[in-house]
């Protein structure tokens, strides 16, 4: 008997706790922001408006700032880059345009782009 009660005790406890967390999980997922089929549809959609630079951006920077699965930056996410630019400024994120980082190769694949040009694209990327 004194197992039953304890047993049940517990179950209740445990009971509780995942109501809790539900809860919680319920009240964090109340994300305001985008959803990521959105974030999706706008990165895909967005282009520069000046010829050069958009021309270097369908041939480079596209292939990766639209897609999820690269793990990049998504052009148009104004949250995820104003993060980057927050931690790293603009010169830090075009240094890791020249010297590559995680998946991104060196320079982007734009070897003729200067860093001019790549604070341009990453400035247009990230919608500031």
């Amino acid at each position: 008997m004194l197992y039953s009660r304890v047993t049940s005790r517990r179950t209740g406890r445990a009971r509780m706790r995942l109501l809790g967390l539900a809860i919680f999980a319920s009240l964090v997922g109340c994300d305001t922001g985008p959803s990521m089929e959105e974030k999706l549809a706008l990165a895909d959609q967005l282009m520069p408006e000046t010829p050069e630079l958009s021309e270097i951006y369908q041939r480079t920077c596209r292939n990766c700032h639209t897609l999820e699965a690269t793990g990049a930056p998504l052009t148009g996410d104004q949250l995820h880059w104003k993060e980057l630019i927050e931690a790293q400024g603009y010169d830090g994120l075009v240094e890791n345009v020249l010297t590559g980082k995680g998946g991104m190769p060196p320079f982007g694949l734009c070897m003729e782009c200067d860093p001019d040009q790549f604070a341009e694209l990453i400035q247009f990327m990230a919608q500031q």
